[in-house]
């Protein structure tokens, strides 16, 4: 895991602050903490009034609901791509819903509860960009991904080596990247890709290349080996899909943007 400096100092001195046991779940007050992106348009989005959007949102109330918090009890905590483990392993947090691809080298660190979602990894271009159309095309022009992102390391270790690569603590920084002129692509999960593209404003300024570079699947992160919640988180999960919920929140999120979204997917971790 890679964190930046000023990140790492900032979750030190975060941790410092926090009076010690208080964890991620408050049981004098009821509530619950939970992790999610707030930078990603139809994933994980902090909207200007203060409320919250997004896919894993929903997922996140839902299982919270199950977990017996209704969504005035729920306090969303932003994380970034790097940081995540660390939230979990001090307790900041109960669980992480925030695009969270699930793979080996995590699972070193976290138990994780799903998978929930399936996500492609894919480029972002400028709208009128003709020069890219394979992750190879990436070579000797300019690449923007997130700080502890799967989706940069991909690319430069199996597609395109010499593309040039800037790392930003944010999707919406690489966003703005993008419209600058600073950089030539972008990469994350084309249900990251296309929640941007179909934001407000971005209309008709950007598109999806419409490749398939990996297989993400979205798993909710809860701290290591802490198979108790796994198995509830995995139970609303079920329940979530079988009762029309999940579709529900595929087509209230995603439907905009005309992404094509992979089928709930079967559960496989746990028992």
């Amino acid at each position: 895991m890679k964190v930046p400096k000023a990140g790492a100092i900032a979750v030190v001195i975060g941790l410092a602050l926090t009076a010690s046991g208080c964890g991620g779940e408050d049981g004098s007050k009821g509530t619950i903490a939970i992790g999610i992106k707030f930078d990603q348009p139809g994933i994980g989005m902090r909207e200007p009034d203060g409320t919250f959007t997004g896919f894993d949102v929903d997922v996140a109330t839902y299982v919270a609901k199950e977990l017996g918090y209704k969504p005035d009890r729920i306090e969303f905590k932003q994380v970034d791509s790097s940081d995540r483990e660390l939230l979990l392993q001090y307790s900041e947090v109960k669980f992480v819903a925030a695009s969270y691809s699930i793979n080996e080298k995590r699972k070193e660190k976290v138990t994780f509860a799903g998978p929930y979602f399936v996500a492609h990894q894919d480029l972002l271009v400028r709208a009128d960009d003709t020069t890219i159309t394979k992750a190879e095309d990436l070579n000797n022009k300019k690449l923007c991904s997130v700080t502890g992102s799967t989706s940069a390391e991909n690319v430069k270790n199996k597609l395109a080596p010499k593309a040039s690569l800037l790392e930003l603590l944010g999707y919406s920084e690489c966003v703005v990247a993008l419209q600058d002129n600073l950089v030539d692509a972008m990469t994350t999960d084309n249900s990251i890709l296309a929640g941007f593209a179909a934001r407000k404003g971005n209309e008709n300024k950007f598109k999806l290349v419409g490749l398939s570079l990996s297989n993400e699947n979205y798993g909710i992160g809860i701290k290591k080996g802490d198979t108790a919640l796994q198995g509830k988180i995995n139970a609303a999960l079920r329940k979530m899909v079988q009762d029309g919920s999940w579709e529900a929140a595929v087509r209230k999120n995603f439907g905009s943007a005309n992404y094509k979204n992979e089928p709930a997917p079967q559960i496989t971790t746990g028992g």
